[in-house]
């Protein structure tokens, strides 16, 4: 990534980038305007701002400021001091796969064992894999990943900041857990995207069966209160295009960068940068899934850059979705889907984003019917030019019409950019490495 300029709204509370030590007196973020850690989610600034806003681990005392160098520090980090406010601070890049998938991999576990098991040659393509002994290569396989499982999933508890210190602060192959808590701040780290060690194949999944995988980088779950802002998360050094392909599959080992997901809520997702990945962003992971997040998933994403994604930039279901100054880029050659999914109940407000789009793409494909709901598309632009999405959508994919009117206008918003600068403002400030 290239060396950038702090965002103007740091720069202007800042002496430096030295201010990245904590000054440990005082709690209120007005008293600690310098220290990133101390800083909370600005009034008005989106859903996360809702109520009684977000305001992370700003009001730590000094017991509970933590920097942390490897994944088993930050995990205990985590775990510390119960519920008390807490900032934790990651150093350079921590990493809880470092020692390879074998790390994880349960006694007697054969991959090549199990290709030859359930090869569609062997095991055929009409019975899945759910009832298989524990001693079968599918039973191990299970173990093996419950192992996996156990170690890079983090549990994320209430009144917590993390931040990543300067600009080369990430987690490799973890995945924040943030899930049934309240007031959380994520920020300024560059997160490379877990890799299933054990994808699961499912014959029955489709006409020719499918490697199905598991882990997100972050999942919001049932929380409320959550800023994510000033992140990288990406695919990294695992390419889907590097992946092996077994019975004629992907051997699929990612799955989302972001999830939010069973009844959260007030959410503001900001200045990210979403880089190079398949299912990238999903708000609401079920159709039946009314009586959790019916009213809920209320989320904001502004001035987030989504580029070589293929899908999910977001996918929507329930959600009021307010979606305002985002830049897509999809580049020459690059497979691409759709950028906002149109799901089951949802209320998505799409508004002053800018796409960037190669000759080929449509702009009719940036938006993606799965449910009847309408959804509001305006100020729009494409290659600089004002587009109207859901009219060019419905006039070229005609099987599936989508209705405007998303039924709400959105008020929780600070400063709106023109969509014709945002490619130049988001690009060059969105990400991790931002924020000194």
């Amino acid at each position: 990534m290239s060396t950038r300029m702090c965002h103007a709204r740091v720069i202007a509370s800042l002496v430096g980038c030295t201010a990245l030590v904590l000054a440990l007196t005082g709690t209120t973020a007005q008293a600690q305007a310098g220290d990133p850690g101390r800083q909370t989610l600005a009034a008005g600034d989106g859903w996360g701002s809702e109520g009684t806003g977000t305001t992370g681990g700003s009001a730590a005392d000094a017991d509970h400021v933590y920097t942390v160098t490897t994944w088993a520090e930050f995990k205990a980090a985590l775990a510390a001091g119960g519920t008390a406010p807490k900032i934790i601070k990651v150093k350079g890049t921590i990493d809880p796969v470092a020692e390879g998938c074998a790390a994880f991999e349960a006694t007697g576990y054969d991959f090549a064992a199990y290709l030859e098991k359930y090869s569609p040659e062997n095991w055929g393509l009409d019975t899945d894999l759910s009832g298989e002994p524990a001693d079968s290569p599918e039973g191990l396989r299970a173990v093996s990943a419950a192992n996996q499982d156990k170690v890079i999933k983090a549990n994320v508890p209430a009144n917590t900041t993390i931040l990543g210190v300067g600009k080369n602060a990430g987690i490799r192959g973890g995945s924040l857990q943030i899930k049934g808590v309240d007031n959380v701040i994520l920020r300024n780290l560059t997160f490379e995207a877990p890799l299933d060690c054990f994808p699961q194949w499912d014959p029955t999944d489709g006409a020719t069966g499918a490697w199905n995988s598991e882990y997100d980088a972050v999942v919001v779950y049932g929380s409320t209160h959550v800023w994510i802002d000033h992140n990288t998360l990406s695919d990294g050094r695992y390419p889907d295009s590097t992946l092996p392909t077994y019975f004629g599959e992907v051997y699929q080992q990612h799955d989302g960068l972001l999830d939010i997901v069973r009844g959260a809520n007030y959410v503001t997702a900001s200045w990210n940068s979403f880089q190079d990945h398949d299912k990238t962003l999903m708000i609401g992971n079920s159709d039946s899934a009314a009586s959790t997040d019916t009213g809920k998933l209320k989320v904001t994403l502004h001035h987030n850059l989504f580029e070589g994604i293929v899908e999910r930039a977001p996918r929507v279901r329930f959600g009021q979705v307010d979606a305002y100054n985002n830049h897509f880029v999809v580049a020459e050659g690059q497979s691409y889907s759709y950028s906002f999914g149109v799901g089951i109940a949802s209320q998505l407000y799409a508004e002053k984003n800018a796409f960037s789009l190669p000759a080929g793409i449509s702009a009719a494909k940036t938006l993606k019917k799965w449910s009847e709901a309408p959804l509001t598309a305006e100020g729009n632009y494409v290659n600089g030019t004002l587009v109207d999405l859901i009219a060019v959508h419905n006039a070229e994919i005609p099987a599936e019409t989508l209705q405007s009117g998303a039924g709400w206008t959105p008020t929780l918003r600070t400063k709106v950019d023109s969509p014709r600068a945002v490619p130049g403002i988001v690009d060059h400030r969105a990400g991790a490495g931002e924020i000194c």
